[in-house]
């Protein structure tokens, strides 16, 4: 197996809030929740090193023979523990990401996915299989209204995405909401979970929702020409194309988003490769 990947942090001055590593036997890629500016979170660390403490633990975890829901309950388990005495986990914006993580052995792969990233999977002869967790977005459509109708990156914009962001927390974790690695180990169980032979698929892409806003968002292009610029071009120039969507609509009034950049993240492996 064979992997190449590329990462664009929203902002300079910002952590960069996605993580993603590839071991000898697994991937993953994980999109933290970011708190907007302003807003409180209850962690003394951060969204960034939310997600790549748990990242990185779960890429560990993720040894042959083990669930990947176990896996991934374990790791969020651990991390709880790393913070609880000097954060407060029970805060409605305690740190939280997206999931989705890769196991290969010698005939197949077993992936997770939970929350709103995406796995590709681009199979032989036939159109992309998108694996893709879209209860968030269904939860989110009607409490982003109001966000949408402003201008992105002014006053009324920013508050608006705090309330909307706050408006969220209320669906997280729950039956009828969505689900999403945070405190609760449980909600590993809540993930998509599938597997496939490697003899099915020529290639995997793992994208945070920042990778996929060509797609999913703007509706610019296909995912079958997505794999396609990664495959030639590179994992970096899809993301260049990203960037320089969102640079032609800075307010958002052709694209509605809550940022203007958001944090991209490309894993492209080849299971011959």
């Amino acid at each position: 197996m064979s992997f190449q990947l590329a990462t664009d942090p929203a902002k300079l001055d910002r952590p960069n809030e996605d993580f993603a590593a590839v071991g000898s036997n697994a991937a993953v890629l994980l999109d933290g929740a970011g708190t907007p500016p302003g807003a409180e979170s209850g962690c003394v660390h951060g969204v960034s090193w939310y997600a790549r403490t748990l990242g990185g633990l779960l890429l560990s975890a993720l040894s042959p023979g083990a669930s990947l829901t176990g896996a991934l309950a374990s790791s969020i388990e651990y991390v709880n523990r790393l913070h609880v005495g000097t954060c407060d986990l029970k805060h409605a914006e305690t740190p939280s990401a997206t999931v989705v993580a890769l196991r290969w052995g010698d005939t197949d792969c077993e992936y997770l996915v939970l929350a709103d990233s995406v796995l590709v999977l681009d199979r032989f002869g036939e159109a992309p299989d998108v694996i893709s967790d879209n209860r968030e977005a269904i939860v989110g459509r009607e409490l982003r209204k109001p966000m949408d109708a402003l201008p992105t990156g002014t006053t009324e914009h920013s508050q608006a995405l705090r309330e909307y962001v706050a408006a969220l927390a209320n669906h997280r974790n729950r039956p009828g909401g969505f689900w999403i690695a945070n405190t609760e180990p449980a909600a590993a169980e809540q993930a998509i979970t599938g597997r496939v032979h490697l003899d099915e698929v020529t290639a995997f892409t793992l994208l945070s929702d920042g990778a996929t806003r060509l797609v999913d968002r703007f509706g610019l292009t296909t995912w079958r020409n997505t794999l396609d610029t990664v495959a030639t071009d590179g994992a970096a120039a899809l993301i260049k194309q990203i960037r320089q969507a969102e640079y032609s609509d800075p307010d958002g009034r052709v694209w509605p988003r809550g940022k203007a950049h958001d944090d991209a993240t490309v894993v492209y492996g080849h299971p011959n490769g």
